[in-house]
């Protein structure tokens, strides 16, 4: 029922609004600023204090059918299969945590509000759906299902650029869908639950249920192109999602879509949607394939590498803010990808950790860029010089989510980079030089931020166009904002928060790796 309800909140305030008449359009706004408070309210519920046996499997589930068909000698099923554990329970926190600051700094659409924030209500819906799925077909549709309200919500309220930018995520998230859809009808058609096929995602991870005769079963040596099934099948999912992480080289669209997107849309995508990817990799790709992830890990772990430098480096030469924050979301992704490959209960620990913290400090950094940019209409950082004379609470909270962004110890920033390199180092997997080099990124970081900083903030002050009057954030502003950095301070300080809900589940599942 519990996790129904993250589902329907806001499916129904999306039908409350869509059937809302034209003359009360403004109420849409506070409909969903409500819905999203009472989805924050919920998720929290469940997360701190619904009781949990964390030794189990999952925690909480619901599982009805849905479709079921008999033709004869062929059947198929499928199931309404929600579900929760440690590896989805700190994210499904996370997400009604970013479409609620999402939700808030929306108070400023003034364009057609009406269409606005039913599609925004209808992303969260797909959000929530995607990670709580666990048949793989209910997965699947809210996965694609995503891409109608983001390819709308970039494409009409987006920036100059947005109709080039609203097609390029369109058909990178497509293509990434159809391998993803391709890998999907390959494992129904060789995994059993009983006398059927099953889109199960748990009967998927057990090797025992691929059919004896299948092209997926671990026992068949038949090969394609010098490889075996189970191969092709694991880098179509693979890919899929690192797209959607998104991995160099498939990384392309993720800056164009962020400078185009409008604010509330950008933190969303940075905080939430970015996170299905790595999530995608741990809940389906390796549970399924252990035996090939296993042998290539290295090949992971170098993508990992590669973007954390190569993100890092591009937003060190960036001069619009905005670039400069969705380049630093490519480089720390590349920190959950050496998690992942390590194959080390650290380095999956501090991936799910990672996430999590990225989400909220990435959110963090969009509304810092989005509140300038309404005030002064520019993101060049050259536009700007001693801001701290001129916004002094502004230039704090910018300071201080700098700090945590860079990854300064007692912020969770230094946690889940340092996790996820003592994993990559840890790892019998990886060479030392893929956690070694992946260290450059927090040197990295370092100098992009305090650049910024330094140019923006500090010095003599100067604007490009003198005219500006600019004022300091309201109340509401420096609440918020504020919010957001005492709760990175906080889970820098006991990251137990995010540890209790999981290590166990992540220690579980890594004995298929040593069987």
């Amino acid at each position: 029922m519990w996790l129904s309800f993250l589902l329907f909140i806001p499916l129904i305030a999306f039908l409350v609004v869509v059937f809302l008449p034209q003359k009360f359009e403004n109420y849409s706004k506070t409909i969903t600023i409500t819905a999203h408070s009472l989805l924050l309210v919920v998720a929290g519920y469940i997360y701190f204090f619904l009781p949990k046996n964390y030794t189990e499997p999952l925690w909480f589930l619901e599982k009805y059918e849905w479709i079921q068909l008999d033709w004869g000698s062929w059947k198929l099923k499928i199931d309404y299969f929600l579900g929760l554990d440690g590896f989805n329970a700190s994210i499904i926190l996370l997400a009604a945590i970013v479409l609620w600051i999402g939700s808030w700094a929306s108070w400023n659409i003034h364009q057609k509000i009406k269409s606005y924030f039913a599609l925004y209500l209808l992303l969260a819906t797909s959000v929530m759906g995607t990670f709580l799925a666990l048949d793989f077909f209910l997965f699947f549709v809210f996965f694609e299902f995503m891409l109608l309200p983001m390819y709308f919500l970039i494409g009409i309220w987006g920036g100059e650029r947005r109709e080039y930018a609203s097609i390029k995520f369109f058909l990178y998230t497509l293509l990434g869908s159809i391998f993803i859809l391709i890998a999907m009808i390959a494992l129904y058609l060789s995994v059993n639950e009983g006398d059927t096929h099953t889109f199960n995602l748990l009967a998927m991870a057990k090797k025992e249920n691929f059919g004896a005769n299948s092209y997926l079963s671990v026992q068949n040596k038949d090969l394609l192109w010098g490889q075996s099934y189970r191969f092709w099948v694991f880098w179509l999912l693979m890919i899929g999602f690192l797209i959607k992480l998104p991995a160099v080289p498939f990384h392309t669209w993720l800056p164009d879509a962020h400078v185009e997107a409008p604010t509330p849309i950008s933190v969303v995508l940075a905080g939430i949607l970015l996170k299905i990817g790595g999530y995608g990799i741990l809940r389906i790709a390796y549970p399924i394939f252990p035996e090939i992830a296993i042998e290539n890990s290295l090949v992971m772990g170098f993508l990992g590498m590669i973007a954390i430098l190569y993100g890092a480096l591009n937003a060190l030469a960036q001069l619009d803010l905005k670039k400069m924050v969705a380049y630093s979301s490519v480089s720390h992704m590349g920190f959950v990808l050496i998690g992942i490959a390590s194959l080390t209960p650290e380095g999956w620990n501090g991936a799910v950790f990672q996430m999590f913290s990225h989400g909220l400090l990435s959110a963090l950094l969009f509304v810092i860029v989005g509140i300038l940019y309404d005030k002064a209409h520019s993101r060049q950082i050259d536009d700007f010089s001693g801001l701290f004379k001129l916004m002094p609470s502004y230039s704090m909270l910018v300071t201080l989510a700098f700090f945590a962004s860079l990854g300064l110890p007692l912020f969770s920033g230094f946690i889940g980079e340092l996790f996820t390199l003592m994993g990559g180092f840890q790892s019998r997997l990886l060479p030392t030089y893929v956690p070694l080099l992946g260290t450059l990124g927090v040197v990295l970081g370092a100098g992009y931020f305090l650049w910024t900083l330094q140019r923006m903030f500090l010095g003599k002050t100067w604007l490009k166009n003198p005219s500006l009057s600019l004022t300091d954030i309201s109340w509401k502003e420096k609440i918020v904002l504020a919010c957001i950095v005492l709760l990175s301070l906080i889970l820098g300080v006991f990251p137990q928060i995010i540890f209790q809900s999981t290590e166990t589940t992540i220690a579980a599942l890594l004995q298929k790796f040593l069987q």
